[in-house]
């Protein structure tokens, strides 16, 4: 890990109130790098499953991750479990886990997909025509992005992370009991 991703982690810790040695990311996590100036999220809409449009605007006052995935991804489906087993964990009112798949298919597609992977609990949401993924700027999946509750972007993951881990979930909890 570079010297400036462990400098910005240790800044955006302290400016989230969260400082201390409780708040440093458990290993689990090593892939969640944190900015040190956090971003304002771009409005970019995507469909739930009855084809109704939101934008992240709406989970705002809580912290979200963010998850785009396809179902031809193989990282992307091995970490949609973990993601889901999150998701379970934590208060919905203060984290939300949003994945939203930029692949093809129908939502049918997707909620069955979800169902079939140990990730029913999960919200459908599809962005077939890639716009976020385009609009964040990376053109690698998975990719999640961790959201505070004032709408910033405040973390990224370029790769899959151990989500359920004992250490991420209490991380997690820690981040969202203030």
């Amino acid at each position: 890990m570079s010297a400036l991703v462990v400098l910005g982690a240790a800044v955006a810790l302290v400016l989230y109130g969260m400082g201390g040695a409780q708040a440093k990311p458990p290993a689990a996590l090593a892939t969640l790098a944190f900015d040190p100036a956090p971003k304002p999220i771009p409005e970019v809409a995507f469909a739930d499953e009855t084809g109704a449009r939101h934008t992240l605007e709406a989970f705002k006052g809580r912290y979200v991750l963010l998850n785009l995935w396809a179902t031809w991804c193989a990282p992307c489906v091995k970490e949609l479990p973990a993601l889901s087993r999150l998701q379970a964990s934590l208060p919905q009112a203060k984290f939300a886990v949003v994945t939203v798949n930029v692949g093809r298919g129908t939502a049918a597609d997707t909620a069955t997909f979800l169902k079939t992977h140990d990730a029913a609990n999960l919200p459908v949401y599809m962005d077939s025509n890639a716009a976020l993924l385009r609009t964040f700027g990376e053109g690698g999946l998975p990719m999640s992005i961790l959201i505070d509750p004032q709408g910033r972007e405040v973390a990224r993951a370029a790769d899959p992370a151990d989500w359920d881990n004992a250490d991420a979930i209490a991380y997690f909890k820690k981040l969202t009991a203030s």
